[in-house]
């Protein structure tokens, strides 16, 4: 009796101190006395009602709120930035704490009147943070109430609700659905068929599905389900599953049979808010169940992840929701419900995005207008990194951070210990500046590079902003070392979404791969696409634990995708909110037999630039992949990674530059090389010395032609490497056709007429000879190796024709060498029996030399005219 005595008394004096009594002295005449509002929601999950008493007081009640640090009642002009920051305190009433559904009485300051107030806000001192707001005085008089509130609540579990308000005159029905969820999960209600048992509630059910797509803006859509299944289409075409409504009236459905009208959403600490209508009565009877709105109804509920769209379904796609993140009541929407007391806390309450600085990557700091600013009020230019809107920035202590500053000339970039930036002492108040100043500002056009270097004294928790104006950006959380530490090298793939990192060592490479933003998993892949590409996955399963898996793709499809076992050492996969990060060793060349195993072929040549793409999706399994694990976010291109120089670029198309490489060494290893040689040998008969000239300018052409060739491979690919074979074979032949013209400026003096040849001039006959012969075959090898190695690096698909053509050309070619030598020795045996036994001495040698014939035959010489002839007589009967 005593204890409950003790109660009653406590509860009086907290009822006595919650309801002031209006001060004696105090006045009813302002024209706001009286007056109600609603708080517009801004942050920090507030609610509540607002009634002005009188000159000197108010009350707020129902009021929810998670804490502050430093939360005051705040006067202000206007709700814009500006005014906002030049508000005033109005109450000594601190807010400290979480409000639950609470109600009382505030007093403002003796020196504050309502005059001097046109909005009333939640203020956090400490980080100029608007809570949320009432403007006392408003342009419309009968201004609708913020979105966020409702006449009833009512909570579906611990961290989803569900609130609604009822106009029968009008037969619609506004739902608000609200939930403590990741931004990638959806939010699911809706009723279950009449006729349908307990449980098999899902079946016939009529559902709204909500969320916020990729570019954070809310959507609401129809959906009916027919099987407990994902939605798919069977084989006849017909739609099942858990399917958009306009999915089961084919293609020219889309966007027509949504009945459920997207009124608002927001994404706040973590929280999910989104508000839709629907009609009562006046819906469509084939996919949409009517709300009978004095009967008692079962509904139905889930929360779970969504699949984003892609190429096979313009959707966003329920995924499963597990064992506890659903269930069913049943609901009479013309009740009054207020279950719900206190707002929602999430976990993770950061949703903006994550950038992780390194080393060797410079942050492009731009400015654009503010979309989704995480702190507001705000200025309506804010800062963007790599293309992000005010994103948290993680750096790592004792590793440099380099800012590629392009804001514009009236955005200057400093690291601060103020929260709010803008120069603190125009607000007397100390900063502390770790870099940057009045000098980092920059245009895209001519870019300023700022490096900072944050020690071991650096606080966990500084901010990056502009000298120039408050709020323009947001937190810097300073850790210690981690992957930029591990890896000596590290680039951003394209569109700037994963960091790729690596160190190289004797045989093998290690690898880590980051995604810039949240995801069910991320891949990679070394390919020009992910099609014929070897891709590395990194997924967590429902448990929370990661995982690594390696496959082969040869197709766009699920069934291209064959998983390999790769021989991966140093395996580790985690998350940290939302954003994966993946690592493993392999070696550069597996010691496999690859006609065997298909991951076999996946070497790594350290001096070969590596192409690498990227994908995410939402959801991953080692188990049967179908269509629903498809990427919903892919790289647009390669990137070239020079793993030894630890740089990257984007991949250009070489194609036609090294075709035209490829065509010039055609033309000079298999026309005019190979016709300067034929010159020299079937032309001699003729008079002059015309075949000499064609042999050689057809060899001095050849040879600037392939040195043309030469320089725009290496200019395109910016190196000279002996890694392949058709390199390897290149460099000798350009080696053995630069010797030629050497050896001819150095070949002895002829003999005189009658003289024979000097030992030197045999033997430098011999050489040209043999090297030109050499360089021949050399060419031709490198001709196919090289049309070989264009079909490996590019997957050109009309390269085996080309090398039977190839050839094709040579069989030729050595079918008419064949004839002709076989004509000119026809033409030689007439010559020497037409002669009989002439023998031709002191011949005058040609400065040229035969080179398919190294040594000179006496009918050769008897051939050659001469100024002075012998006639030998001999007996006919020897």
């Amino acid at each position: 009796m005593l204890r409950r005595s003790l109660i009653i008394i406590l509860h009086l004096s907290l009822l006595s101190f919650g309801y002031a009594d209006p001060a004696p002295n105090c006045t009813r005449l302002s024209s706001v006395v009286n007056s109600e509002s609603e708080f517009e929601m801004v942050q920090h999950q507030l609610r509540g009602s607002l009634k002005i008493r009188d000159d000197c007081s108010f009350r707020v009640s129902q009021f929810d709120m998670l804490p502050g640090s430093d939360v005051h009642w705040w006067g202000a002009q206007a709700s814009d930035f500006d005014n906002l920051t030049a508000g005033f305190i109005v109450s000594n009433y601190g807010l400290n704490g979480t409000y639950n559904n609470s109600t009382f009485d505030v007093h403002l300051l003796s020196n504050v009147s309502w005059s001097m107030i046109n909005v009333l806000a939640v203020w956090d001192r400490a980080t100029a943070s608007d809570f949320g707001h009432v403007v006392l005085r408003k342009d419309a008089p009968a201004s609708p109430p913020p979105p966020t509130v409702f006449e009833n609540c009512k909570v579906l579990s611990k961290n989803f609700r569900l609130r609604w308000s009822l106009n029968v005159s009008e037969d619609s029905l506004e739902i608000g659905l609200e939930a403590a969820t990741g931004i990638t999960n959806y939010m699911a209600f809706g009723w279950a068929n009449s006729s349908a048992q307990d449980s098999d509630l899902m079946i016939g059910a009529d559902v709204v599905v909500a969320g916020f797509k990729e570019d954070g803006m809310p959507f609401v859509d129809d959906f009916f389900i027919t099987k407990y299944s994902e939605c798919v289409r069977n084989s006849d075409g017909v739609a099942q599953g858990v399917c958009p409504d306009s999915f089961y009236e084919g293609p020219d459905g889309v966007g027509l049979v949504n009945n459920s009208m997207l009124v608002y959403g927001h994404r706040k600490d973590g929280v999910t808010f989104v508000r839709y209508r629907r009609h009562l009565t006046k819906v469509d009877g084939k996919y949409d169940h009517p709300v009978n709105h004095s009967a008692n109804m079962k509904v139905i509920w889930a929360l779970g992840r969504i699949k984003p769209p892609d190429s096979i379904n313009p959707y966003y796609l329920p995924q499963n929701h597990g064992a506890v993140n659903y269930g069913h009541l049943v609901l009479n929407v013309s009740e009054h419900v207020n279950e719900c007391t206190g707002p929602l806390d999430a976990e993770d309450k950061e949703d903006q995005g994550l950038i992780t600085a390194d080393a060797n990557v410079p942050l492009v700091v731009s400015s654009a207008p503010a979309m989704h600013y995480p702190n507001p009020p705000n200025p309506e230019k804010v800062l963007y990194i790599n293309k992000k809107e005010a994103p948290v920035l993680r750096v790592e202590r004792g590793v440099p951070v380099k800012f590629s500053i392009q804001a514009g000339h009236d955005v200057a970039l400093y690291i601060t210990s103020d929260p709010l930036g803008g120069n603190a002492t125009t607000r007397n108040l100390t900063e502390t500046i770790y870099a940057g100043g009045p000098e980092a500002h920059g245009v895209q056009a001519s870019p300023t590079e700022l490096v900072w270097a944050p020690d071991r004294n650096t606080p966990d928790h500084v901010y990056y902003h502009s000298l120039f104006d408050q709020k323009m950006g947001w937190k810097v959380e300073v850790v210690d070392g981690g992957l930029s530490d591990m890896y000596n090298n590290s680039v951003i793939l394209d569109d700037q979404q994963v960091t790729f990192f690596w160190t190289l060592s004797k045989d093998s490479i290690s690898i880590a791969a980051r995604g810039e933003k949240k995801s069910g998993y991320i891949a990679i892949g070394f390919g020009s696409g992910m099609v014929n590409s070897y891709v590395y996955v990194g997924w967590i399963d429902d448990t929370g634990v990661g995982h690594v898996n390696t496959y082969w793709i040869d197709g766009k499809d699920a069934s291209s995708i064959h998983g390999t076992q790769e021989n991966l050492t140093h395996v580790r996969c985690k998350t940290e909110n939302g954003i994966i990060t993946f690592e493993f060793t392999r070696p550069l060349d597996p010691s496999c037999r690859r006609e065997k195993r298909v991951e076999c072929k996946n070497i790594v040549d350290p001096t070969t630039p590596l192409k690498v793409v990227w994908a995410m999706g939402a959801k991953w399994t080692d188990d049967h992949l179908t269509d629903r694990n498809m990427h919903s976010s892919t790289s647009n291109r390669a990137i070239l990674v020079h793993l030894m120089r630890g740089s990257a670029e984007a991949e250009q198309d070489l194609l036609p530059v090294l075709a035209v490489h490829g065509f010039m060494m055609f033309v000079a290893w298999g026309i005019l090389f190979p016709g300067g040689i034929l010159a020299a040998r079937y032309l001699k008969h003729l008079k002059g010395d015309g075949w000499y000239r064609i042999h050689v300018y057809l060899q001095y052409s050849g040879l600037v032609i392939v040195l043309l060739a030469l320089l725009f491979a290496v200019a395109e690919l910016r190196g000279f490497y002996f890694s392949s074979t058709h390199v390897k074979f290149g460099f000798a032949t350009i080696l053995l056709a630069c010797i030629q013209p050497a050896n001819a400026f150095l070949r002895p003096p002829k003999p005189a007429n009658g003289e024979q040849a000097s030992s030197k001039r045999v033997i430098w006959e011999c050489f040209h000879t043999i090297v030109g012969r050499c360089a021949i075959v050399v060419g031709i090898a490198a001709l196919f190796t090289g049309m070989k190695h264009l079909g490996d690096r590019y997957d050109v698909e009309n390269v085996h024709g080309l090398r039977w053509a190839m050839a094709i050309w040579f069989l030729i070619g050595a079918l008419i060498v064949i004839y002709l030598e076989y004509h000119e020795r026809q033409r030689i045996g007439r010559q020497i029996s037409g002669r009989g036994n002439w023998v031709l001495g002191n011949l005058e040698e040609d400065d040229s030399v035969d080179l398919l014939r190294p040594t000179r035959t006496s009918a050769d010489k008897e051939l050659q005219p001469s100024a002075r002839m012998e006639v030998q007589l001999e007996p006919l009967n020897r």
